[in-house]
């Protein structure tokens, strides 16, 4: 008879959880390495993976594209049957809406860092003076971790941090560049500053070399929340227990493994986020629950607008533009959806969907704002960057509460703490955003790192299955 497979217990359900249930069941090679349950707190599987209707289209209403220059996420797409669906952005010209007027985000930067001075001159975004500036690079201390903010400011100027690097890093933590981590958040970046000398030669010296083919971004016909929707229609195929509405309310270690609202398992990977993961943790890792406790959270709303072309004398220009924060303005940035995304185009050729965003750490009043107040905020800047002068004719607020987790100075060793800690109980293993990267590759990939966690054996113990027998 042939031994059962051991029991893990997969708690959350977007797409971390999901491609570790995937993983454990075999999804991609038929190999199941354990019988896996999903605990998901909620009503649907994807977290900050989402679709939804505004004015009769389907559109993303998180987030809307993976980066393809990193394998995870175009790999699990394919692993569950939407390789056909893979189509990149149709434009990738953004600008930046600063010092009162739309200007190109200039080429040749990395996360807002100049790699080449010509483009960023051309493109108007730094004043005379912030040219001269970040000409005249000055050096800076770097030791083992730094604020990007901090550390650029010194190097080249606040000009450069306010303009580009704010509302690049904005883009993806909704964080302040003051507080991110440069190890963290643009290891690239801190590798160049360690090889010393200029940091933008560095820069251009990195981004001149070659890079692998095909487009840096990708997106789903049908929106990038169809991803999480095809993973758990995969690991549901495969065997996987998933578990809507079922937030896990006691989670404690056992002699034999874990217990999870009295259910009994070998093992246990925890992908929710940070808060509530050190409330589960509180009882059975208090070191590790602490740990997590202290990790940050910003929260943000999106503004998806419908709107009739046929109201709109010309489309906005380009993919989009980002907004600085230091120019005061209400929104954070804007995404042309119809422009971008060529598969939304042919879908609702007589309808031009767009979005902006707003909220950012440590600055969420926004959220707490009604959905009209909002709307009428937004349409406000995108009349002044843009012209946009046309009423939508559907609209939908999405709130992210406690969406993006913040990478402070230090972030990285918190996570080794946190790490050594769960290993420490054996049979648990954590994953998601809160760890390695808040990207979709990265909350892949910390996905398998957990999996493998829990299938490598601990030293001297006998057999494959790794902790799931600690």
């Amino acid at each position: 008879m042939a031994e059962a497979l051991p029991k893990v217990a997969v708690i959350g359900g977007g797409i971390a959880g999901l491609t570790a249930a995937a993983q454990l069941a075999g999804v991609a090679d038929g190999s199941p390495r354990a019988a896996v349950t999903v605990f998901e707190a909620t009503d649907r599987f994807g977290g900050k993976l989402r679709t939804g209707e505004v004015g009769g289209v389907q559109v993303d209403l998180g987030a809307e594209s993976m980066l393809a220059r990193r394998p995870e996420a175009v790999q699990l797409a394919r692993e569950v049957g939407l390789a056909d669906f893979l189509e990149p952005p149709s434009t990738a010209k953004a600008a930046v809406w600063t010092r009162g007027a739309l200007r190109p985000l200039p080429g040749g930067q990395l996360m807002g860092v100049p790699g080449d001075l010509d483009a960023l001159a051309a493109s108007g975004v730094l004043t005379e003076q912030g040219l001269a500036r970040v000409r005249a690079e000055q050096p800076a201390e770097l030791g083992t971790d730094v604020a990007i903010g901090a550390y650029v400011a010194e190097r080249l100027g606040q000009e450069v941090v306010d303009r580009l690097i704010e509302p690049l890093l904005g883009g993806v933590y909704a964080g302040r560049a003051e507080e991110i981590s440069l190890r963290a958040a643009v290891p690239q970046l801190l590798a160049v500053a360690q090889g010393g000398g200029s940091l933008v030669e560095g820069v251009h010296r990195l981004l001149d070399r070659p890079q692998a083919g095909g487009p840096v971004f990708q997106g789903l016909r049908g929106g990038i929340g169809t991803l999480p929707v095809a993973v758990a229609a995969a690991c549901e195929r495969a065997g996987v227990e998933l578990r809507r509405n079922n937030p896990v309310g006691e989670l404690r270690r056992t002699p034999e493994g874990w217990s999870v609202d009295g259910r009994a398992f070998d093992a246990v990977l925890l992908t929710a986020p940070a808060p509530v993961a050190a409330e589960l943790l509180a009882q059975a890792a208090p070191a590790v629950a602490a740990e997590l406790a202290g990790i940050e959270y910003a929260g943000m709303a999106l503004v998806t607008m419908a709107f009739h072309r046929a109201d709109l004398p010309a489309p906005p220009p380009g993919s989009g533009f980002l907004v600085p924060p230091v120019d005061g303005r209400a929104i954070k940035a804007a995404t042309f959806s119809s422009q971008k995304w060529g598969w939304l185009d042919r879908a609702a050729p007589e309808t031009f969907l767009l979005r902006t965003s707003l909220g950012r750490y440590r600055e969420e009043a926004a959220l707490d704002l009604d959905d009209a107040e909002l709307v009428k905020r937004s349409l406000a800047d995108l009349r002044e960057a843009v012209g946009l002068t046309a009423q939508p004719y559907a609209t939908t607020v999405t709130r992210w509460r406690a969406g993006l987790p913040q990478y402070p100075v230090g972030h990285q060793d918190r996570v080794a703490r946190i790490r050594a800690r769960a290993a420490e109980l054996g049979g648990l293993a954590l994953a998601g955003a809160a760890y390695d990267g808040v990207g979709i590759p990265a909350c892949i990939a910390s996905a398998r790192r957990a999996v493998d966690v829990l299938l490598t054996p601990a030293p001297g113990a006998a057999g494959t299955e790794g902790t799931m027998r600690a």
